[in-house]
This record gives C-alpha cells, sequence and structure tokens, in this order.
C-alpha cells in the first residue's frame, strides 16, 4: 500500500471539501483533472430555487432526499422524490445541454446533478421511478442492489452513464475489483467515474482504487455520507459496507468513445469469484426496495 495524502486529498474529496456556493458537492471537468463527468450535490431549502445552465453538459437532476419541480427546455417535471437514498427508487428528469433549468422545492431536499459533456442535443425527459430496472448483482456476501436509472441500455443519454448501487450491511460490492481505462473493442471502454457514497445512520464504509498502471491512482478510502471518490484510472473495488448500515454510492461516468458503453475488465487475481456465483443465492435482504416504494 503506497497511498500518499497528496493522492488522499487529490481523489478522496471528503464531505464539505468541494462546496461550492448552492452545491454541497461541486465536481466538473477541471476540479476533478479530466473532460468530461461531473456530479453536484444541490441542496435547497423549503421553498428554495436554483436556475441551472447547462452549458456543454447534459445533465440528470436525481432526488435523494426531498422533491422538486423541474421547468427546462418548454417541460415541467414534478418529480416526487422520496425520503432518502435507502428506502426507494426515485424518479428524475434529463437535461439537455444548451439549456436553462429552475429547480424548485416547497419541502426542501438534496438533489444530485449528474453531468457529462456531450456533442447531440437530446429532447428534455422525464424518468419515471417504475421504470428504472432494479438488478439483484452478485451473490452470498457480494450481493448488491442496482439502480440502473440511465445505465447505457436502459435510458437514452448522449454521453452520461449513471446508475445508483445499494449495499447491505457486511457485504462488498464494486467486486471483483474492475477497471475501464483503455480501450478494447468489445471488452473495455474508456470512463470517467465518480463515486458518490452516503452511509445509513450515519456509519462508515471503505473503498479501494488500485494502481492499473505505473503511477496509477491509489487510495484507500474511509467514506462517509457525502464523501466522492474520483476514479481516472485504475482498479476499482471492494466497496464495503459496515454491518448494520447500507452503503448507497451514486456512479456517474462519461468517456470519449464513439459508443456510450459500460465495458469492464476484473482483475485477474480477483476474477475467479464470479465463477462461485452461480447457483448461490443473492443475499435474502435484498431487493431493498423496489421502484413502487418511490409512490
Amino acid at each position: 500500500m503506497t497511498t500518499t495524502s497528496d493522492e488522499q486529498q487529490r481523489y478522496h474529496l471528503r464531505a464539505g471539501h468541494a462546496a461550492s456556493g448552492p452545491y454541497a458537492l461541486d465536481i466538473g471537468p477541471e476540479r476533478a483533472g479530466w473532460e468530461r463527468s461531473s456530479l453536484r450535490v444541490l441542496e435547497l431549502e423549503p421553498g428554495g430555487v436554483h436556475t441551472l445552465e447547462t452549458g456543454e453538459s447534459e445533465w440528470i437532476i436525481l432526488p435523494l432526499s426531498g422533491g422538486c419541480t423541474v421547468r427546462t427546455a418548454g417541460e415541467i417535471f414534478e418529480l416526487l422524490g422520496r425520503k432518502d437514498v435507502f428506502g426507494a427508487v426515485t424518479d428524475f428528469a434529463y437535461v439537455p445541454r444548451d439549456a436553462g433549468a429552475q429547480i424548485a422545492s416547497g419541502a426542501g431536499g438534496r438533489f444530485a446533478l449528474a453531468g457529462a459533456k456531450c456533442e447531440r442535443r437530446l429532447p428534455a425527459r422525464y424518468g419515471p421511478a417504475p421504470e428504472v430496472p432494479v438488478e439483484l448483482r452478485g451473490a452470498g456476501t457480494c450481493s448488491r442492489q442496482v439502480n440502473n436509472f440511465a445505465a447505457a441500455d436502459t435510458f437514452d443519454c448522449d454521453r452520461l452513464i449513471a446508475v445508483e448501487v445499494l449495499t447491505p450491511g457486511g457485504n462488498w460490492s464494486s467486486y471483483p475489483p474492475h477497471k475501464h481505462d483503455e480501450y478494447h473493442p468489445g471488452a473495455e471502454s474508456v470512463l470517467e467515474e465518480i463515486y458518490y457514497f452516503e452511509v445509513e445512520d450515519d456509519g462508515l464504509g471503505y473503498h479501494r482504487v488500485s494502481p492499473s498502471r505505473e503511477g496509477g491512482t491509489d487510495v484507500l478510502a474511509e467514506v462517509a455520507t457525502g464523501d466522492a471518490v474520483l476514479i481516472p484510472d485504475g482498479w476499482h473495488g471492494p466497496s464495503i459496507a459496515p454491518p448494520g448500515r447500507t452503503l448507497y454510492y451514486l456512479n456517474v461516468m462519461a468517456g470519449p468513445g464513439e459508443q456510450r458503453e459500460w465495458l469492464i475488465r476484473d482483475h485477474p487475481d480477483h476474477r475467479w469469484i464470479r465463477d462461485t456465483w452461480p447457483g448461490r443465492p443473492v443475499d435474502p435482504r435484498l431487493p431493498l426496495h423496489g421502484p413502487e416504494a418511490a409512490r
């Protein structure tokens, strides 16, 4: 383990350390040192209103807690939202590049704004919670729930890929460690990635990024609610949930490839774990919730 303090501070952004204006978290390409991926966490007081100028990026507005109204490109989307990330799948809104959006919340709340610099200007759209595919991935103590609200094959974006992952207490996810920092047709795509974390009841989790190349990213992060980890390259995983506390993370990705695709390669020392999953039961605590919980 050769992680330095500088690496920890560059790639592990603790809650509040990347705040800016109305954003509790504000990560853009300039802050991250890459080309496309962005993530902001907007906190609105009751009756609060925020204006977003999308610029060269497409954005998804995803309620973390509370609901809101999104007005953009001649459309009005009422997002019912949810109490928190641990209790329900949420609806969301897609806002195109070169547009303005107004986000208003009568009761207040916290909202993730996942973005990616893009070329095409797609129409503004509403994503209903019941249409979000919920996937149970892995087996045994490697079981987790993936809410594929904007996976590459579930919701049309130009560049942006985003999913939510919930890991029951004591389980490992993002495992086996995998990477997507080289282009290998049909096997691996190049994607910049942000992990945003929340831990149930103020718990602590752990996330590992290990080098896939000489001088590559090398981080072991103890994560709490509001933390983010930047992954420009490297094997990432596991993400470890503490016993008795669910670990949540939001993955935001984008890359330069002609195809919008999520293709990964497993770490050769750990890929054997996938071979143990067939025939083994998924953790019986899953699913933690389904789309119907948002209604």
